[in-house]
């Protein structure tokens, strides 16, 4: 069996794969940058054994992260209760993609392992969003390159603005109101953030399409966002909350030797 883990500023999603490449498990956790490895190895050793996992049936564990700061203490936490070394995704590792980007090195782990994924799975042209804490789209055209894309503040980070930075705007719930026009501040706020959110999407996904001269190549959504999205825009084609994690299996299978 294989551990993926995606490290998030949010959240630290994990992923269990067995032998034929089947995602077994997933669990989710709160980052937090204080946790030491101690700390994260006696909830990774909880996680296991609730889920009947043996620790000797885990035979690789690939990682990637966009929060440095945790990169030790993820690294310590897996050789102590793996007793291996997790593989990082970063340079000098073989995507099957070709990076087009100006600086591959600043390009975030998490985005590439998507790309991976979506192109492993639907192939050429095609688009990746990832809603989370920001939202982040890719494009990898038919000859299988990674050319960019672009970033966003997330919904939940935008709501947090707006609700942090006013003097009487309320934190809501994240819903979709009946009419756009909205008659009172709490729908006009789902109203604004939902509605208007999905009008970016629809932009943004329309631009990537005709530059990559592909007006019906998919659209892969993730994230904790993408279904509240999906289920409203006619631009995501499919959702899948396992995305990123899929993508890791896929690189750590292709870098194992």
């Amino acid at each position: 069996m294989i551990l993926c883990i995606d490290t998030g500023n949010t959240n630290i999603k994990c992923g269990v794969f067995n032998d034929a490449g089947a995602i077994i498990k997933t669990w989710r956790l709160a980052t937090d940058k204080a946790a030491t490895a101690d700390q994260y190895g006696l909830l990774f050793n909880q996680l296991l054994a609730q889920s009947n996992i043996k620790k000797q049936d885990i035979t690789g564990a690939i990682v990637a992260s966009v929060v440095p700061a945790l990169n030790n203490t993820i690294q310590q936490t897996l050789t102590q209760i793996l007793n291996f070394t997790p593989l990082f995704l970063g340079p000098g590792i073989k995507t099957g993609l070709s990076l087009r980007y100006d600086d591959p090195r600043q390009l975030g782990a998490d985005r590439i392992a998507s790309a991976v994924a979506a192109y492993n799975m639907h192939g050429g042209p095609v688009i990746t969003a990832d809603f989370g804490t920001a939202t982040t789209f890719g494009a990898v055209n038919l000859r299988g390159e990674f050319l960019g894309g672009c970033i966003c503040p997330g919904l939940a980070l935008a709501a947090e603005a707006l609700s942090d930075r006013t003097a009487c705007l309320p934190s809501v719930v994240f819903d979709a109101p009946a009419c756009v026009i909205a008659k009172n501040t709490v729908a006009g706020l789902q109203s604004g953030l939902v509605y208007g959110y999905i009008g970016q999407v629809e932009y943004l996904v329309a631009r990537m399409r005709a530059e990559l001269s592909a007006p019906e190549c998919p659209v892969v959504a993730t994230g904790g966002m993408a279904r509240l999205i999906a289920d409203r825009s006619q631009a995501i084609t499919h959702v899948d909350p396992e995305l990123t994690l899929k993508g890791l299996a896929f690189l750590y299978e292709k870098n194992r030797g």
